[in-house]
């Protein structure tokens, strides 16, 4: 945020200031004490293990030069006392987010069931060709995350690029109004959380309600490849944009053709643009994956509404990097053994994405093996879309899984019935120890589940090649 006084800071999240009011305050706002600096306002959050109220005096120790409060607390420096910090934290937000606009600030938005941070990732650098963007690190994308990274907009930001997540209806709608995009990209729908919102149709209602936000001179951009995406063009006040299909529905039209995957399972891909901008450039992405394409098209339709030449889009795309960790992150180890680390989250889409991409990376003298645990909040379907994915992966010819958690027994049963090899891993080190067994020279491995499983750790090791964790189970 742009340097204010306490004064103006109280007004802008109606806040009781207690102290004085012309302490200089920013640029930036916390609510990790660790991560203060001087001038800093640190937002005291109170948590289901921690109360960030606790944390108030050490972030005032780091340079912290206000913070912003649910209870008055002993400090030296100025304190907005609010009701709820969180709320408090999503009003400044709002008001930041406001004066940006004012000043000409293009506000983006991103959700889907699968590919939101590598998309929001994708879009942060072609938007960077033409301006200042702020962008969240990693995923960010709920109600504390996504205002927290619109805190980061100052005067000179040109683009602001969320993420929006979901976990029931009503979710997408709250950030929305925290964070006005003019932009709303929807990837797609699939199964994620199906065990929370219950059905596909009521993801899609969920997911659609970015596309029922946008004013009448926003741009609504859709999958036109998913049909459940698709059809959210009856939702919207917006203009239309589309991308995945040359048939698209919109003004804009991007879509891709002429795709090839090289040794890394990146995609090299003609990228073609009708409408509002004419023509193909060539793409050569330099993120691992077929699904990245989809991800790419969506990038750049957002670009060229932007007013970026189609060219410098495709080089934009050229040149773009995996910024979020653990996210279909590629190592070549010096046995030329492939380790990929896609162990931030899993779902049954994302799942079946890391598989083909797996497949995708089987070199002559090589062999493939998956580590795949636990895909979680799916409901009564979580049995039978673990045996879906197990299946997958024989059919895609994986040599061998190592499987781990709840539903291991489901993963190996989906397996078996193609005849791939299955070891069962009771925890995390017996998964690392059964892996850097299995592996020789030129073998590929993937690593995937939901976060809760923290295989992130078991990737680590094995891109490092080592066969024991550096952490406690």
């Amino acid at each position: 945020m742009h340097e204010m006084t306490t004064a103006q800071l109280a007004a802008l999240v109606d806040a009781r200031l207690i102290g004085d009011p012309t302490v200089t305050v920013g640029p930036t706002v916390v609510i990790d004490s660790r991560l203060a600096r001087p001038g800093s306002v640190f937002v005291a959050l109170p948590g289901e293990r921690v109360d960030g109220h606790d944390f108030a005096a050490a972030a005032v120790a780091g340079g912290a030069a206000a913070v912003l409060v649910g209870r008055e607390l002993d400090l030296p420096v100025p304190q907005l006392l609010v009701a709820d910090p969180a709320e408090g934290l999503a009003r400044l937000a709002r008001g930041l987010v406001d004066e940006a606009i004012a000043g000409g600030l293009v506000s983006v938005a991103v959700t889907g069931s699968s590919g939101k941070t590598s998309t929001k990732d994708l879009i942060a650098q072609v938007l960077a060709v033409a301006g200042e963007t702020v962008a969240p690190v990693g995923s960010q994308n709920n109600e504390i995350g996504v205002p927290l990274t619109a805190t980061r907009v100052d005067t000179g930001t040109r683009y602001l690029v969320s993420e929006f997540g979901a976990r029931g209806l009503g979710h997408i709608r709250w950030l929305c109004q925290v964070v006005p995009p003019r932009i709303g990209v929807v990837l797609n729908v699939g199964q994620a959380h199906l065990g929370e919102f219950g059905s596909q149709a009521v993801i899609a209602q969920a997911k659609g309600e970015l596309v029922k936000a946008l004013l009448a001179d926003g741009w609504a951009v859709l999958n036109a490849a998913d049909p459940l995406v698709a059809a959210m063009a009856g939702r919207t006040a917006a203009r239309l944009a589309s991308f995945g299909a040359a048939d698209g529905p919109g003004e804009l039209r991007v879509w891709a053709d002429s795709v090839e995957l090289d040794e890394l399972s990146r995609a090299g891909f003609d990228l073609h643009a009708a409408g509002l901008a004419e023509g193909v450039a060539r793409v050569s992405l330099q993120v691992s994956g077929a699904h990245q394409v989809e991800n790419a098209l969506a990038a750049a339709a957002v670009g060229l509404l932007a007013g970026i030449d189609l060219a410098e889009v495709a080089d934009a795309l050229s040149r773009a990097e995996a910024r979020s960790r653990w996210r279909m992150e590629l190592t070549q180890r010096p046995d030329r053994v492939l380790v990929v680390n896609d162990a931030y989250n899993a779902n049954p889409d994302s799942m079946a994405a890391a598989l083909h991409s797996l497949a995708g990376l089987r070199r002559p003298a090589g062999r493939l093996l998956a580590i795949l645990g636990d895909m979680l909040e799916l409901g009564d379907t979580a049995a039978e879309c673990h045996r879906r994915v197990g299946a997958l992966a024989a059919e895609l010819g994986i040599d061998h899984l190592i499987v781990i958690g709840d539903h291991a027994e489901d993963l190996a049963a989906g397996a078996r019935v193609g005849g791939v090899g299955v070891s069962m891993a009771p925890d995390r080190t017996a998964a690392l120890a059964t892996a850097a067994d299995w592996l020789r020279p030129d073998d590929a491995v993937l690593v995937k589940a939901s976060r809760g499983l923290a295989l992130e750790t078991v990737a680590q090791a094995l891109a490092e090649g080592r066969s024991t964790l550096e952490v406690r189970e």
